[in-house]
């Protein structure tokens, strides 16, 4: 048993555990569970329906911590309700939007009135009363409206309580505390420092300023009515990462994990590093289950997204705010609402933003497509010549053709084509593109042979590869370490380019020359070329619209780093970072020329996510086998 699992089970009281006289319970005994995994499967759920809890059990069967005796950590939180809510949605948003993700969008707009505890689960429902007590006790002298103050910091923003309301959350606290540390034997700890209901957290410093003026749009006397909640978590899985599952996978061997659309992950990043390039191994939420899984199958979650709503207390009703409206308010663990009208009303009075709706500059960073050596190996150059040096097909996602060069074909070894599917992936972004009315004004392109190409058909989807000419820019080539470790490849030239019908601009000269790269370049060498050629490339390209930019993995992070501001990371974790990065993955950054300064925001497209088909010997499999 590792370690940490250990401290769990330490912390596990091995008291008298009196019977639940719970209905729920005893409907679960009565179908032969045991009672103390009925009891879990109840609180797993926020001991709602029994339907609930039968399923969890079900989901559940092979669940191999079971029958463990880890309780849940709970936490009380103090979580607005109607106009106001509605505001801070908008926040975290647009704040998302402009600015990236920060810790405080882990969670939902709450106060802190009791951090997490952990409460053994035959007791939970103690927990429940006490809340119910504490809140008819405060009922009459909760305020109506709670002052909030705006405060910000370089790395914190939030709305500070006023002292003459943040003593009767002090009291209110206290005294939840207390009685729940006496019914429930839990050790519950009040929050009895600064009330704040955190706007950002740990945010890029220079961030401050737009995070600033949008808090400055919510307005903290809005209608709103208050609810104490009550939320558990599973203290096994605090210090993971959270993933959502977008799509299905069907395990194809033992040790992999079913997963279904929606479902969530808990990850530990610090057991990654023996996981093969582009799977993970993660705990499942809906099962308890654990096994490998394909990452980009996946995308990141909120930690509260695993949280469960136990039991709330509304207090009184504000001006402006019907009880009926605020009970049928229902904040969703990330912080959107579940209220359909609420949703409808978030539309209808949209945050006045500080930005200019018109035509800005944007920078899309795409690596390219599939590369045939992806799929055949180093040597897929030895699979598809005959004896007599001539061209053939050894498989359907080998191009049809290799372009003519005046040079070797074997130089197609260090730079080599597309697959078939690469060409079909990029062409299908182009047309994805122009779906969208995506205008592009500029395209560049790393030398390599992958690179052109992706650029090449991503403008045929377009319908602009007669009218928008490929810039060959030698400056945009990988980091020389990975790709050019001995020689740089043996790039095709611009006239060899133009002559096998790619639409290459023939009189762009590149701001770095071919003979400036160097293999085994360091990574500082190659962090310093990526910013100057994406600072060049601003420069040179003044028109609207956006500046398509065809790379590697790793031109999405060194190219729109120092366009935002963003520090760079060390090598190591550069490197965990780009292995990541699928064909077609792509940034894109956003001009804000009234604010002299670049932000990252959604690229204009979805991404694209396939799965993997191996070679096929029907005579093998079906035959001989």
């Amino acid at each position: 048993m590792a370690v940490a699992e250990t401290q769990l089970y330490a912390k596990v009281s091995n008291k008298h555990r009196s019977k639940s006289t719970s209905a729920l319970l005893e409907s679960l005994l009565t179908k032969g569970f045991p009672a103390h995994i009925a009891q879990k499967a109840l609180v797993a759920t926020g001991q709602k329906t029994i339907e609930d809890a039968a399923k969890w059990l079900h989901f559940h069967c092979n669940d191999p911590s079971l029958d463990d005796p880890i309780p849940q950590e709970y936490a009380l939180y103090l979580c607005p309700t109607g106009c106001l809510l509605n505001r801070l949605q908008e926040f975290w948003k647009e704040s998302k939007r402009q600015c990236g993700k920060n810790r405080a969008h882990e969670v939902f707009p709450h106060i802190t009135l009791c951090d997490f505890f952990t409460c053994e689960d035959q007791k939970v429902e103690l927990l429940y009363d006490t809340l119910k007590r504490v809140g008819d006790s405060f009922s009459q002298c909760f305020p109506p409206s709670i002052s909030l103050t705006l405060h910000a910091s370089p790395s914190y923003l939030g709305f500070f309580i006023d002292d003459s309301h943040a003593s009767v959350l002090k009291d209110l606290a206290l005294a939840f505390s207390s009685e729940a540390s006496a019914l429930a034997d839990c050790q519950v700890k009040p929050c009895l420092k600064q009330f704040h209901l955190t706007l950002a957290h740990k945010f890029y410093p220079h961030h401050q300023k737009t995070l600033e003026q949008l808090a400055k749009c919510i307005n903290p006397q809005e209608p709103c009515q208050w609810v104490a909640a009550l939320y558990s978590r599973d203290m096994r899985f605090v210090h993971y990462q959270r993933l959502r599952a977008l799509f299905q996978y069907k395990p194809q061997n033992i040790d992999e994990l079913m997963i279904n659309a929606g479902d969530f992950i808990y990850v530990d990043p610090t057991h990654q590093s023996d996981v093969s390039e582009g799977w993970v191994i993660g705990t499942s939420h809906r099962t308890g289950c654990r096994g490998f899984l394909p990452e980009n199958y996946t995308e990141k979650a909120h930690e509260s997204d695993t949280w469960v709503k136990h039991r709330e207390y509304m207090f009184g009703t504000a001006s402006g705010s019907s009880p009926e409206t605020a009970r049928e308010s229902n904040v969703k663990l990330n912080g959107e609402t579940r209220n359909p009208s609420m949703s409808r009303s978030i539309t209808s009075v949209p945050l006045q933003l500080p930005q200019n709706t018109a035509l800005r500059r944007g920078v899309l960073v795409m690596r390219h497509g599939e590369r045939v050596d992806q799929v055949f190996g180093k040597a897929w150059l030895q699979q598809c010549f005959t004896a007599d040096g001539k061209y053939y097909r050894a498989d359907l996602n080998f191009p049809s053709a290799l372009p003519k060069r005046k040079d070797s074909m074997k130089h197609f070894e260090n730079d080599p084509p597309l697959s078939c599917c690469g060409i079909f992936q990029s062409r299908l972004i182009g047309e994805a593109l122009l779906d969208q009315e995506v205008i592009v004004s500029y395209v560049f392109s790393s030398p390599a042979l992958r690179c052109v190409q992706t650029a090449q058909h991503v403008l045929q989807g377009l319908k602009l590869n007669q009218k928008v000419q490929i810039r060959v820019e030698p400056g945009l080539f990988e980091w020389t370490k990975w790709e050019a470790s001995k020689v740089i490849p043996n790039f095709m030239t611009v006239a060899d380019l133009a002559g096998a019908s790619y639409n290459i601009d023939t009189n762009y000269r590149g701001i770095f020359p071919l003979s400036s790269l160097v293999p085994s370049e360091s990574y500082e060498d190659y962090v310093s070329r990526s910013s100057a050629v994406i600072k060049q490339i601003i420069t040179a390209c003044p028109s609207k619209g956006v500046i398509l930019i065809v790379g590697h993995g790793s031109s999405l992070a060194s190219l729109t780093w120092p366009l935002i501001g963003l520090p760079n990371r060390d090598s190591s974790a550069f490197a965990q970072m780009v292995r990541k990065i699928p064909s077609l993955g792509m940034c894109f950054c956003e001009e804000l020329k009234e604010e002299n300064k670049w932000q990252m925001v959604n690229p204009p497209v979805k991404t694209l996510t396939h799965g993997a088909n191996a070679a096929f010997n029907w005579r093998n499999t079906i035959v001989e086998d």
